[in-house]
């Protein structure tokens, strides 16, 4: 990356910064990327160790002296009192008062909204007067007891850019190869670009490499780059979701714990005031499934607004901002996509509700990204943060280039329906600002833009599909018409070969056309009730991993008791209350399918108090059972080992835990998976299963 180096700062002079030093100095100073790398770049321009070690003590001192933390703002106001003047980082605001016919500026942790400011600073700085901008900012205070105000602007330096050139940047782009600006566009933000192409053995086999990874991050900025973008990933922990739109662009906002009101996001009626989408290029969700609705119109007008950029709340409100969704899924994927009763939208809210899936416009698959260390940090140049941030808020607010591009050379197919083609569209768009500023990419790029926006749409499609019986959302084979006039279908990796995705409700219509089918049906009767279920039975090995889901009895045992009149379960260990609740969990799914008039339980013990400990319940059980027209015998053995059930149908299934192989919930009640076992994580076991 040396080359790549030495040709950044000769293109970009000036607006270029070493990556690995804001890593190393963040961990002492916590204060946004943006303004480390702007000290950095006065401090340590230098490639001598010597003087960048100096450098790095000066730009911790100067934060220490000069940065304004908000809980320090009546120290920070005592010391301009008391020594005359100080100065300060922080963001500085202006606004002009009508009724006094004069500007106050404002700094956020100040605590001030009355410093006086002359003309020549908001007139060189117009972001000043557009929702503020970070500066070094020299107070000092007014000893004039009559004047009407305490401190005011004695010298200010802006941190962020003054002015921008868009046209500059779309030149410098020009200079690069794709692969060189996609590596660029990754180290700006601190990446380590030859980690991705060259991946270490531990995750070599387990995550992509190469440009589909290095898409995966980069996908994480379209929602800086493109205006009413609703963007969701969901992922691991510790995989730098949250990062992008806390740290990177001064124009996102981080909502932390999921929390948001109508007032605070939307529209506030009492103060007659826009929320945060009036303010922000975009406001991201943190702990999407942890998310918080405090008022019930809240989902509601989030759907207005997500659909087409307005909302009515007792005014219509037009605004820009994206919506990012980020937050946390712990199950197995491929446990997902092969359940016919869950999908990747497991951890959502309850309030997401189709409405809202709907207008997704992209889901990055976060699980294909690894989690963050210090090998993924670049030691490389990258653009300054604040010079980077400034060209993405400009494509934010300028799309007739890029969709003129995307009008002229995208083609779509039939499957592809209203918001399917607004989703894509928006996607494109967006990734053509991000690695094609200025420029119109090949054929083959293109088509590769085209194919990574419709993956991500389709993924979205398919989760509503699962969740809807009809055919609402079934034309999931999203496609496009290449330069050759080829339709191409789009699949998503994960999902591709995964039957209970791609038609969630096969087994259904093979049942129900049997019986329709059937000779001894006619127009005048009924529709038998049918138990649905896995048609064919084979004989396999069903592996679980420790921590996977989607193994609930339901899941594993269903189709095997289905036609078993008799039942007998063979298990050592029915001793304790939770073994109790795995029977009767077991139990409960025998009754609901109706078969079964006979149950025998054979189970161990440690003792002879024990032993009649046990049976004090298991006869309370049968009682129960018995009025359910089943007969549940119980009998015991000091000499069982193996774990079996085995059905008057001739099927059987060796369970290398038994009915056990549950994780404990530690004492915590109040998580999923308390009462869907599909959804508790699993202890690493066996079940095999064999016709006698």
């Amino acid at each position: 990356m040396e080359n790549l180096d030495n040709k950044l700062n000769d293109i970009f002079p000036g607006k270029v910064v070493r990556k690995d030093l804001v890593h190393q100095i963040k961990k002492a100073a916590n204060v946004p990327s943006f303004v480390l790398e702007f000290l950095l770049s006065k401090y340590c321009a230098s490639n001598d160790p010597q003087e960048i070690e100096y450098g790095k003590k000066a730009v911790l001192e100067v934060v220490e002296n000069n940065y304004v933390r908000p809980d320090e703002a009546n120290m920070a106001q005592s010391k301009v009192q008391q020594n005359g003047r100080h100065k300060f980082i922080d963001k500085v605001h202006v606004n002009y008062k009508e009724s006094e016919r004069r500007h106050w500026a404002e700094m956020e942790n100040f605590n001030s909204k009355r410093i006086a400011i002359n003309e020549k600073f908001y007139k060189e700085n117009e972001k000043l007067l557009e929702g503020g901008m970070w500066a070094e900012i020299t107070i000092a205070h007014n000893d004039v007891e009559e004047d009407d105000y305490a401190f005011y602007v004695e010298d200010l330096r802006p941190i962020q850019l003054s002015k921008f050139n868009i046209e500059l940047y779309y030149k410098g782009r020009k200079q690069f190869t794709s692969d060189e600006w996609l590596n660029i566009m990754l180290m700006s933000v601190g990446l380590n670009p030859e980690i991705m192409d060259n991946p270490p053995a531990e995750i070599k086999n387990k995550f992509p490499s190469g440009t589909r990874m290095k898409m995966h991050f980069l996908a994480r900025l379209i929602p800086l780059v493109q205006n009413n973008f609703n963007y969701i990933e969901l992922g691991p922990r510790g995989t730098g979701k949250s990062f992008f739109y806390s740290e990177f662009s001064p124009y996102s906002t981080l909502l932390s714990g999921g929390q948001a009101s109508t007032a605070t996001l939307l529209y506030n009626n009492s103060r007659n005031k826009v929320g945060a989408v009036g303010f922000w290029d975009n406001v991201a969700f943190d702990e999407v499934g942890n998310m918080k609705i405090k008022d019930s119109d809240t989902i509601q007008i989030m759907k207005d607004y997500m659909a087409n950029g307005r909302f009515s709340r007792g005014r219509e409100v037009i605004a820009n901002a994206s919506f990012s969704f980020v937050g946390n899924i712990d199950f197995s994927i491929q446990q997902l996509v092969n359940s016919y009763e869950h999908d990747l939208f497991v951890t959502l809210p309850k309030a997401f509700d189709l409405a809202i899936q709907d207008r997704f416009f992209f889901f990055l698959p976060g699980w294909e990204i690894p989690k963050m260390d210090n090998k993924f940090y670049t030691q490389n140049f990258g653009l300054i943060t604040d010079y980077m941030a400034e060209a993405f808020h400009y494509m934010f607010k300028h799309n007739s280039d890029y969709v003129d591009i995307v009008n002229r050379r995208l083609k779509l197919g039939s499957s592809v329906q209203g918001r399917d083609e607004l989703a894509i569209r928006k996607t494109v768009a967006a990734l053509l600002k991000i690695l094609y500023p200025g420029i119109e990419p090949s054929d083959d790029e293109f088509n590769n833009i085209i194919e990574y926006a419709i993956e991500g749409r389709r993924r979205v499609k398919e989760q509503m599909n699962k969740r809807k019986p009809d055919d609402e959302f079934a034309l999931i084979n999203l496609s496009y018409i290449n330069e050759k006039g080829e339709e191409i279908v789009v699949y998503c990796p994960e999902s591709k070969n995964a039957a209970a995705t791609q038609n969630p409700r096969k087994e259904d219509e093979k049942i129900i056309a049997a019986i329709i089918d059937s000779p001894k049906l006619n127009s005048l009767t009924s529709v038998p009730e049918v138990k649905l279920g896995n048609v064919e039975l084979n004989e396999k090995r069903v592996k679980v991993y420790y921590g996977d889901v989607g193994y609930g009895y339901e899941t594993l045992f269903k189709d095997y008791l289905i036609g078993a009149v008799e039942v007998n379960i063979e298990d050592p260990y029915i001793r304790k209350n939770h073994q109790f609740s795995n029977l009767l969990r077991l139990l409960e799914l025998i009754v609901k399918i109706g078969d079964c008039k006979k149950i025998t339980l054979t189970t161990g013990f440690d003792d002879i108090e024990q032993k009649e400990e046990i049976a004090n319940v298991l006869q309370q059980i049968a009682d129960n059972l018995f009025e359910h027209e089943i007969e549940f015998r119980f009998q015991f053995s000091e000499t069982l080992h193996d774990r079996e059930i085995k059905f008057s149908n001739g099927w059987g299934i060796k369970m290398g835990r038994g009915l056990d192989y549950f994780q404990s919930l530690s004492g915590n009640y109040f998580q999923i998976g308390v009462n869907d076992m599909d959804l508790r994580p699993c202890l690493e076991t066996n079940f095999d299963y064999y016709k006698s």
